[in-house]
């Protein structure tokens, strides 16, 4: 293990069962450690319980809101808590959903999207690669856990099958989406001059959390693994991307499960 320990953040955890929470428990397993950026604290600080009982290093770094400025406070307050952990690998995960015929969708439900899909997606990005442009290139002791030894860092992006394709009741989500993807590949294209490596993934179907299980009420959903995405598998895609390569990195990948209709 190398003597200073890689940092990894992701903004958006949720409940804890779904994408953010699971590729931070797969990251805290791989050896980095963990801050985690969300606007729910129970739910945060219990993620945070939990990985630091199973012997990862972990931090809850709780919002009141997904603003510029908050974002930017929780940066700050990652950088003081490990001064010494390079950050290496971050993920916005964070999202706000409205699905409602267009007449019906409310200036403050617009107002909202747009601040938590667009702004706060902007400021992490920020945050994240003012701190990426900092590092040298990973050497064998400088928390180089896993990855690429030409890759200064890795911003991920999540997105939605609203990244590519609008529908009749996704017009302030799919605006959303829409600007994620544009920002990322935007992202890709001037960093990766750096040695930075800037991905967004597209989730093209139902997730299994404990929200989608609720909901559903069909056990032979939950049980059958060709209809729906597991978040464990989302979270092993994710830290494949961490561990492309310089000769071949993915800008975009779509994951969906095997039986869904695209």
């Amino acid at each position: 293990m190398p003597s200073v320990r890689p940092l990894f953040v992701v903004a958006g955890i949720g409940d804890g069962s779904g994408t953010g929470a699971a590729t931070a428990r797969l990251f805290a397993r791989s050896g980095y450690r963990v801050a985690l950026i969300s606007r729910g604290p129970d739910y945060l600080n219990k993620l945070a319980t939990e990985l630091n009982q199973a012997g990862a290093e972990a931090t809850a770094f709780p919002l009141n809101d997904y603003t510029p400025a908050s974002i930017k406070s929780a940066f700050a307050s990652i950088k003081s808590h490990w001064p010494s952990s390079p950050l290496r690998v971050a993920v916005f995960n964070a999202g706000y959903g409205v699905w409602k015929p267009f007449l019906d969708i409310t200036e403050d439900e617009v107002r909202e999207s747009i601040d938590t899909n667009v702004l706060a997606a902007f400021a992490f990005a920020r945050a994240a690669l003012l701190e990426f442009t900092k590092l040298e290139l990973e050497t064998p002791n400088d928390g180089g856990v896993a990855g690429d030894a030409r890759k200064r860092g890795t911003l991920i992006f999540t997105g939605a099958t609203a990244s590519i394709r609008g529908n009749t009741t996704t017009s302030a989500f799919s605006a959303g989406k829409f600007a994620i993807r544009a920002l990322s590949q935007s992202l890709a294209k001037e960093f990766g001059k750096q040695n930075i490596h800037v991905a967004h993934s597209i989730i093209d179907g139902g997730i299994l959390t404990d929200r989608t299980k609720s909901q559903r009420k069909d056990p032979s959903w939950e049980a059958n693994q060709d209809v729906r995405l597991d978040p464990n598998s989302i979270a092993k895609t994710y830290l494949h991307l961490v561990e492309q390569d310089s000769s071949a990195w993915a800008w975009e990948i779509d994951l969906r499960p095997a039986h869904e209709k695209w």
